[in-house]
């Protein structure tokens, strides 16, 4: 039994395995893109973003040189990295997750795996046209909705007029 056990083992053990996850993950870092199958996609997903959330945390140059390391221990491939950290991690500074998109292809046609496009989202020229440079990270903050609608409120029932005309019902002759 397989109880709770989250992790999709592709039929590998665990040295394969990550592995074909980090040659997976160092290729979409290059070529943005990459088909493969479904499973494999879905389990990449869950492997590259940790890594690709690791360029932005970074505070002094000590943490980005230990990102830097954290990173090439699990793709082993300093173009990558460097890529990853030049390139990935400046555009997708403002995004506050979901850095991959998976998109359905269908079988293959010789063996009927259901095959799957995993692409970096701000690196898709059909969707992100007016997009061309990394705005701001979001700010958060811990403030509520409520008070915050409250506020918005409280000035507009103020300039709204005391009395508003009653309407006029046509009535059936």
């Amino acid at each position: 039994m397989r109880h709770g056990d989250k992790v999709n083992n592709l039929g590998r053990k665990k040295a394969h395995r990550e592995s074909l996850l980090g040659n997976l993950a160092s290729q979409l870092i290059t070529h943005k893109r990459i088909v493969t199958t479904l499973a494999k996609a879905k389990a990449l997903r869950t492997f590259i973003e940790p890594l690709i959330t690791k360029t932005k945390k970074a505070d002094s140059k000590e943490q980005i040189m230990h990102n830097h390391r954290i990173v090439f221990s699990y793709l082993q491939d300093k173009s990558a990295v460097k890529e990853l950290f030049t390139v990935v991690g400046p555009k997708i500074a403002a995004r506050p997750g979901g850095y991959t998109r998976i998109i359905k292809l269908g079988i293959r046609v010789g063996d009927n795996a259901e095959r799957a496009m995993i692409e970096l989202v701000d690196f898709n020229e059909v969707y992100g046209k007016g997009v061309e440079k990394a705005a701001a990270p979001a700010k958060k903050t811990r403030r509520s909705a409520a008070k915050k609608k409250a506020a918005d409120v409280a000035p507009a029932a103020v300039e709204a007029p005391a009395e508003a005309p009653a309407k006029e019902t046509p009535s059936a002759e």
